[in-house]
């Protein structure tokens, strides 16, 4: 029975396995046109099963394909390198070599090699050592300028970073114009991957779970394959895998699983810290200009991209997600001072439902005694290390989890790729609501955000939304400005409305 891989290329009699055939056409259409070309994509994003189907289907087509990994190269010598690639030369194209030779002799001998079609597929590119990989680049050139009479007929450099800036960097310049993009799943090919499953198995999953598992992972087919597996993995006896069971699968992932996808991307995050968390707790449209350090780093490691209409947006929120919980500071005993603040009694109905206005109440109050710095990180010097921003959030996140914990409600994040909202959903006596944190900047967009909250709010299958807004005291407000409980129509679906609650958070935006 085939599974869901999580680790290595797939093998399509053993995993289940999408067939990327709009891709491998055009990567044969670029060996076919005798192009030297490059490849970059963050990890797990299936390079090295699109290669592997690309590799048969060129064989199938009379090629030579030599597929090599310089990952582990970074700190071997030139002897070393030397021996492992010729090594694996003879084995994919039986080509001999003598032992004393050199990198440039090497595609010497490559390029009398006559009469066949040999393609070399080298992963990890960026993984040969520096002192010699521009001599590397410089002998893969010479033999690009006579590929029309020799066998060598394509050269595939792949990387985990835009390797074309380094290629060029080291070959002055390169002559490799072509670079192929390998995207993300479509939904179409999610579904189809989760299709197979159910259809060998017999075990369904709820419409609602592929929507989610589509949307968590932007379509990344390592993270697609590690929520299909855990959730057939937790769930064997389950004929239909539903959305509950999702949400479990979801709290581990967050919470608890140690991924290593994820670690590289936390490392990267730490290094821009600021700059993430002013995309993770601000509305700054912020330009993407790939030259920019911060944005090529977060970028070429699978953080963000471009929004389409020119601004950076995060990526997969699936990271996104964990990055707001590893930033998250320690709330230094906030939590057992706000649990000795909160009157449960008066919190509730004679309906047992939730007073809104009382529980906002009840954190402004809070916030008057403790203000926000002690939501801030300090590194080892006493310097605050998060900007500003994210303790007005944290706070009031402290305080509604402190709440939750009385009252032994539950909460999860809903999916979302976009920048500066806060995306909790809290579920208190089996009554959801959606709650946006935002950060006052102008009305348009203060108007703006309620429309949005509404039609968010009615996209989940949610009557209410809670629309929390932090405002400087130091500003002259418009009468449109106020707390209120107002019925928002969806002007998309007519009739369908949505209860907005706007709350204001006064603070002082001159002391912290």
């Amino acid at each position: 029975m085939r599974y869901f891989n999580t680790s290595g290329p797939n093998i399509a009699k053993e995993h289940y396995t999408i067939e990327r055939t709009n891709l491998i056409s055009k990567g044969i259409e670029l060996v076919e046109s005798k192009r030297y070309f490059t490849i970059w994509a963050p990890r797990q994003t299936g390079k090295s099963t699109y290669f592997g189907q690309l590799g048969i289907s060129l064989e199938k087509m009379g090629y030579k394909v030599a597929h090599i990994n310089f990952e582990n190269y970074k700190n071997a010598s030139l002897d070393s390198f030397l021996y492992c690639l010729l090594g694996e030369l003879k084995n994919f194209w039986d080509i001999e070599f003598s032992k004393d030779i050199d990198l440039a002799k090497i595609f010497q001998i490559i390029s009398e090699t006559k009469n066949q079609k040999l393609v070399l597929i080298i992963d990890e590119v960026e993984g040969i050592n520096q002192t010699y990989f521009g001599d590397f680049l410089h002998s893969i050139r010479s033999a690009y300028h006579s590929r029309q009479n020799h066998s060598l007929k394509s050269v595939i450099l792949v990387g985990v970073s835009n390797i074309v800036g380094v290629v060029s960097d080291n070959a002055s310049p390169f002559n490799i114009a072509d670079n192929l993009n390998v995207p993300y799943f479509t939904d179409s090919e999610v579904f189809e991957l989760l299709g197979q499953h159910e259809i060998e198995t017999g075990q369904l999953f709820e419409d609602k779970v592929k929507l989610k598992i589509c949307q968590i992972t932007a379509n990344q087919p390592g993270l697609v394959n590690g929520f299909a597996m855990k959730l057939v993995e937790e769930y064997p006896d389950n004929k239909i895998i539903t959305f509950s069971d999702y949400l479990k699968v979801e709290d581990w992932y967050l919470r608890i699983a140690i991924d290593k996808n994820f670690a590289n991307i936390l490392n990267k995050a730490k290094e821009e810290r600021k700059f993430v968390e002013r995309l993770l707790f601000t509305e700054d449209k912020i330009p993407f200009k790939i030259d920019r350090e911060s944005i090529k780093l977060l970028h070429t490691n699978g953080l963000i991209k471009d929004d389409g209409n020119g601004f950076v947006t995060f990526w997969v929120p699936f990271y996104k997600k964990r990055l707001y919980e590893a930033f998250y500071p320690y709330s230094n005993g906030e939590t057992t001072s706000i649990l000795r603040s909160i009157a449960v009694s008066e919190l509730f109905n004679e309906n047992n439902k939730l007073k809104l206005d009382k529980l906002i109440t009840g954190y402004k109050e809070f916030v008057k005694r403790r203000g926000f710095n002690v939501f801030r990180e300090k590194d080892e010097s006493g310097n605050y290390k998060s900007i500003r921003e994210s303790a007005l959030i944290y706070s009031f996140e402290t305080y509604i989890q402190a709440f939750l914990q009385v009252v032994d409600g539950k909460s999860y994040r809903e999916a979302d790729t976009g920048l500066g909202k806060s995306d909790l959903i809290i579920n208190i006596n089996s009554e959801e609501y959606l709650i946006e944190t935002k950060i006052y900047y102008y009305e348009s967009l203060f108007l703006k955000g309620k429309k949005q909250l509404a039609y968010y709010c009615q996209s989940l299958g949610l009557s209410k939304g809670i629309y929390l807004v932090f405002c400087p005291n130091d500003v002259n407000y418009s009468k449109s400005i106020i707390e209120q409980t107002e019925t928002i129509e969806n002007p998309e679906s007519s009739g369908n409305t949505v209860e907005i609650s706007t709350f204001l958070i006064d603070f002082d935006d001159t002391k912290w």
